[in-house]
Protein backbone atom coordinates (compact mmCIF):
# COMPACT_ATOMS: atom_id res chain seq x y z
CA UNK A 1 0.00 0.00 0.00
CA UNK A 2 1.04 3.50 -1.21
CA UNK A 3 1.38 6.56 1.37
CA UNK A 4 0.79 9.66 0.53
CA UNK A 5 0.54 13.05 2.40
CA UNK A 6 -1.49 15.35 2.08
CA UNK A 7 -0.54 18.63 0.31
CA UNK A 8 0.93 21.13 2.35
CA UNK A 9 1.20 19.28 5.48
CA UNK A 10 4.43 19.62 7.56
CA UNK A 11 6.64 17.22 7.58
CA UNK A 12 7.00 15.16 10.40
CA UNK A 13 10.16 16.24 13.29
CA UNK A 14 12.87 13.72 13.74
CA UNK A 15 12.44 12.00 17.24
CA UNK A 16 15.81 13.66 19.42
CA UNK A 17 18.66 11.39 20.02
CA UNK A 18 19.26 10.54 23.36
CA UNK A 19 22.14 12.59 24.88
CA UNK A 20 24.86 10.29 25.89
CA UNK A 21 25.95 9.64 29.54
CA UNK A 22 26.94 12.76 31.39
CA UNK A 23 30.65 12.96 32.45
CA UNK A 24 29.85 13.47 35.76
CA UNK A 25 28.67 9.67 35.37
CA UNK A 26 32.04 9.03 34.09
CA UNK A 27 33.96 10.73 35.99
CA UNK A 28 32.12 9.24 39.80
CA UNK A 29 32.03 5.13 38.30
CA UNK A 30 35.68 5.17 38.06
CA UNK A 31 36.44 5.79 34.28
CA UNK A 32 39.36 7.76 32.84
CA UNK A 33 38.44 11.14 32.39
CA UNK A 34 38.51 12.05 28.65
CA UNK A 35 41.20 11.49 26.59
CA UNK A 36 43.09 10.38 30.24
CA UNK A 37 43.89 7.38 28.73
CA UNK A 38 46.00 9.02 25.88
CA UNK A 39 47.92 10.42 28.52
CA UNK A 40 51.06 8.38 29.63
CA UNK A 41 51.67 7.69 33.27
CA UNK A 42 48.82 9.47 34.25
CA UNK A 43 46.61 7.88 37.13
CA UNK A 44 43.30 9.04 38.26
CA UNK A 45 41.38 9.18 41.59
CA UNK A 46 38.11 10.76 42.76
CA UNK A 47 37.86 12.87 45.81
CA UNK A 48 35.15 14.65 47.91
CA UNK A 49 34.35 18.10 47.55
CA UNK A 50 33.93 18.82 51.21
CA UNK A 51 36.87 17.23 53.00
CA UNK A 52 38.96 16.05 50.05
CA UNK A 53 38.60 12.05 50.93
CA UNK A 54 39.42 9.68 48.29
CA UNK A 55 36.01 7.88 47.02
CA UNK A 56 38.01 5.89 44.23
CA UNK A 57 41.06 5.48 42.73
CA UNK A 58 42.88 3.39 40.03
CA UNK A 59 45.26 0.85 41.00
CA UNK A 60 48.36 2.85 39.97
CA UNK A 61 47.42 5.65 41.86
CA UNK A 62 46.88 3.92 45.07
CA UNK A 63 50.28 1.75 44.13
CA UNK A 64 52.59 5.05 44.39
CA UNK A 65 51.83 5.85 48.17
CA UNK A 66 52.35 1.95 48.62
CA UNK A 67 49.09 1.15 49.39
CA UNK A 68 46.11 -0.59 47.28
CA UNK A 69 43.01 0.48 45.37
CA UNK A 70 40.55 -0.53 48.41
CA UNK A 71 42.84 0.88 51.36
CA UNK A 72 43.59 4.50 49.97
CA UNK A 73 39.68 4.95 50.13
CA UNK A 74 38.83 6.82 52.99
CA UNK A 75 42.29 8.72 52.92
CA UNK A 76 42.37 12.32 52.93
CA UNK A 77 44.44 13.45 49.76
CA UNK A 78 46.56 16.55 51.98
CA UNK A 79 47.37 13.61 53.80
CA UNK A 80 48.82 11.76 51.52
CA UNK A 81 51.07 14.58 49.93
CA UNK A 82 53.57 17.00 51.30
CA UNK A 83 53.75 20.63 50.11
CA UNK A 84 56.42 22.48 51.44
CA UNK A 85 53.53 25.09 51.70
CA UNK A 86 50.54 22.71 52.75
CA UNK A 87 48.51 25.72 53.81
CA UNK A 88 48.50 27.09 50.46
CA UNK A 89 47.58 23.78 48.81
CA UNK A 90 44.51 23.67 50.96
CA UNK A 91 43.57 26.84 50.40
CA UNK A 92 43.85 26.36 46.21
CA UNK A 93 41.51 23.05 47.30
CA UNK A 94 39.01 24.95 49.30
CA UNK A 95 38.74 27.84 46.38
CA UNK A 96 38.41 24.64 43.91
CA UNK A 97 35.27 23.01 45.86
CA UNK A 98 33.61 26.17 46.79
CA UNK A 99 33.71 26.82 42.68
CA UNK A 100 36.12 29.86 42.65
CA UNK A 101 38.81 27.89 40.58
CA UNK A 102 37.85 25.32 37.84
CA UNK A 103 41.10 23.68 38.18
CA UNK A 104 43.85 23.44 40.11
CA UNK A 105 47.50 22.43 39.20
CA UNK A 106 51.03 21.66 41.28
CA UNK A 107 53.63 20.04 41.99
CA UNK A 108 53.60 17.98 45.25
CA UNK A 109 55.72 15.31 46.19
CA UNK A 110 54.67 12.20 48.38
CA UNK A 111 56.06 8.80 50.27
CA UNK A 112 56.03 4.91 49.02
CA UNK A 113 54.83 2.11 51.23
CA UNK A 114 58.95 2.29 51.72
CA UNK A 115 59.29 5.57 52.99
CA UNK A 116 60.96 7.06 49.53
CA UNK A 117 60.15 10.26 48.32
CA UNK A 118 58.57 11.04 44.88
CA UNK A 119 57.84 13.86 42.63
CA UNK A 120 54.59 13.91 40.90
CA UNK A 121 52.28 17.14 38.73
CA UNK A 122 49.03 16.90 39.88
CA UNK A 123 45.79 18.57 38.55
CA UNK A 124 42.40 18.72 40.18
CA UNK A 125 39.39 19.59 38.50
CA UNK A 126 35.63 19.97 39.37
CA UNK A 127 33.09 18.01 38.47
CA UNK A 128 29.51 19.63 38.23
CA UNK A 129 26.01 18.51 37.93
CA UNK A 130 23.97 19.37 35.27
CA UNK A 131 22.37 21.84 37.90
CA UNK A 132 26.31 23.42 38.47
CA UNK A 133 26.43 21.77 41.93
CA UNK A 134 30.20 20.71 42.06
CA UNK A 135 29.89 16.60 42.94
CA UNK A 136 33.31 15.82 43.08
CA UNK A 137 36.80 16.32 41.77
CA UNK A 138 38.97 14.12 39.85
CA UNK A 139 42.35 13.81 40.49
CA UNK A 140 45.28 13.37 37.39
CA UNK A 141 48.71 11.94 39.35
CA UNK A 142 51.86 12.14 36.98
CA UNK A 143 54.81 10.91 38.51
CA UNK A 144 57.35 12.92 37.28
CA UNK A 145 60.68 11.34 39.12
CA UNK A 146 61.71 7.91 40.65
CA UNK A 147 61.16 7.15 44.00
CA UNK A 148 63.97 7.68 46.39
CA UNK A 149 65.23 7.58 50.04
CA UNK A 150 66.02 11.31 51.52
CA UNK A 151 69.55 11.68 51.03
CA UNK A 152 71.63 11.84 54.53
CA UNK A 153 74.13 13.78 55.66
CA UNK A 154 75.72 15.30 59.11
CA UNK A 155 72.25 13.43 60.54
CA UNK A 156 70.02 15.70 58.16
CA UNK A 157 67.18 14.61 55.31
CA UNK A 158 67.10 16.84 52.78
CA UNK A 159 63.41 16.55 50.88
CA UNK A 160 62.76 20.26 49.34
CA UNK A 161 60.62 21.35 52.59
CA UNK A 162 60.14 24.63 53.45
CA UNK A 163 62.48 27.77 54.37
CA UNK A 164 62.26 29.73 57.20
CA UNK A 165 63.82 33.21 58.65
CA UNK A 166 66.57 32.98 61.12
CA UNK A 167 64.02 33.97 63.69
CA UNK A 168 61.39 32.17 62.86
CA UNK A 169 63.75 29.02 62.91
CA UNK A 170 64.61 30.21 66.59
CA UNK A 171 61.44 30.19 67.52
CA UNK A 172 60.33 26.93 65.95
CA UNK A 173 63.41 25.23 67.27
CA UNK A 174 62.04 26.53 71.20
CA UNK A 175 58.48 25.35 70.34
CA UNK A 176 60.10 21.54 70.06
CA UNK A 177 62.13 22.16 72.85
CA UNK A 178 58.83 22.53 74.83
CA UNK A 179 59.32 26.00 75.78
CA UNK A 180 56.53 28.29 77.14
CA UNK A 181 55.99 31.70 75.18
CA UNK A 182 57.27 33.57 78.29
CA UNK A 183 60.34 31.41 78.02
CA UNK A 184 60.49 32.47 74.54
CA UNK A 185 60.28 35.56 74.59
CA UNK A 186 63.01 36.55 77.41
CA UNK A 187 65.47 34.11 75.42
CA UNK A 188 65.11 36.26 71.87
CA UNK A 189 64.57 39.33 73.21
CA UNK A 190 60.97 39.80 72.00
CA UNK A 191 57.51 40.19 73.40
CA UNK A 192 55.04 37.16 74.09
CA UNK A 193 52.71 39.06 71.62
CA UNK A 194 55.67 39.48 69.04
CA UNK A 195 56.47 35.50 69.91
CA UNK A 196 52.57 34.54 69.67
CA UNK A 197 52.31 36.35 66.40
CA UNK A 198 55.52 34.44 64.72
CA UNK A 199 54.10 31.05 66.11
CA UNK A 200 50.89 31.90 64.61
CA UNK A 201 51.86 32.67 61.20
CA UNK A 202 53.62 28.98 61.47
CA UNK A 203 50.46 27.34 62.01
CA UNK A 204 49.05 28.83 59.57
CA UNK A 205 51.63 28.09 56.69
CA UNK A 206 52.00 24.42 58.31
CA UNK A 207 48.65 24.07 58.49
CA UNK A 208 49.33 22.60 61.99
CA UNK A 209 45.69 23.07 64.80
CA UNK A 210 48.19 23.61 67.62
CA UNK A 211 52.46 23.37 68.54
CA UNK A 212 53.02 19.69 68.84
CA UNK A 213 51.18 19.13 65.29
CA UNK A 214 53.31 22.31 64.30
CA UNK A 215 56.37 20.77 65.18
CA UNK A 216 55.65 17.16 63.60
CA UNK A 217 54.55 18.87 60.47
CA UNK A 218 58.29 20.29 60.69
CA UNK A 219 59.56 17.03 60.98
CA UNK A 220 57.76 15.63 58.27
CA UNK A 221 59.10 18.05 55.88
CA UNK A 222 62.61 17.80 56.90
CA UNK A 223 62.95 21.14 58.26
CA UNK A 224 64.69 19.71 61.60
CA UNK A 225 68.17 17.32 61.41
CA UNK A 226 67.20 13.90 62.58
CA UNK A 227 68.09 12.05 66.09
CA UNK A 228 69.27 15.30 67.52
CA UNK A 229 68.33 17.34 70.38
CA UNK A 230 67.58 19.98 71.04
CA UNK A 231 66.19 19.77 67.95
CA UNK A 232 67.82 22.32 65.05
CA UNK A 233 66.52 23.18 62.03
CA UNK A 234 68.60 22.51 59.44
CA UNK A 235 71.07 25.18 57.98
CA UNK A 236 69.24 25.24 54.17
CA UNK A 237 66.09 25.62 55.98
CA UNK A 238 66.97 28.84 57.07
CA UNK A 239 67.26 32.01 54.98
Amino acid sequence: MVTTSAPGAAPRKKKAAVPPASATHRYLTGSRPPGGAARQGVCTAHVSPEDLIVTAAEPEFARQFGLSAAEICGRNLLGLLCSPEPARLRERFTALSAGRNGSVTERVTGRDGAGRIFSADLTGTAVTSPWGEIVGIVILFRPTGNAHRPERHSGAVHSGGPVLNALDAQVLEGVARGESTVQLASRLYLSRQGIEYRVGQMLRRFDAPNRPALVARAHALGVFASGQWPPRVLPERVK
